[in-house]
């Protein structure tokens, strides 16, 4: 592959992780809310437990689209 397809699929792979672990992040968040006042956590214990749900889900949906994308490079 040449350098510049090579940049192009980088680039490419970084959009999609970013696409993605804004919508986990967001999706997560939702989750992490409607989670904390199910199970009735305490406190400032909330926000840990939202944040926690918020980072850890963008950060799998966006290594997945990631994946996704590098999979999708590696076939030209």
């Amino acid at each position: 592959m040449s350098s510049i397809s090579d940049n192009q699929c980088l680039k490419q792979i970084a959009m999609n992780f970013g696409v993605g672990a804004s919508l986990g992040a967001s999706v997560g968040a939702v989750y992490g809310t409607v989670d904390a006042f199910r199970f009735k956590i305490p406190g400032l214990l909330k926000i840990r437990h939202i944040g926690k749900t918020t980072v850890s889900t963008g950060a799998i949906f966006g290594t997945f689209l990631a994946a996704g994308a590098l999979l999708h490079c590696g076939k030209h």
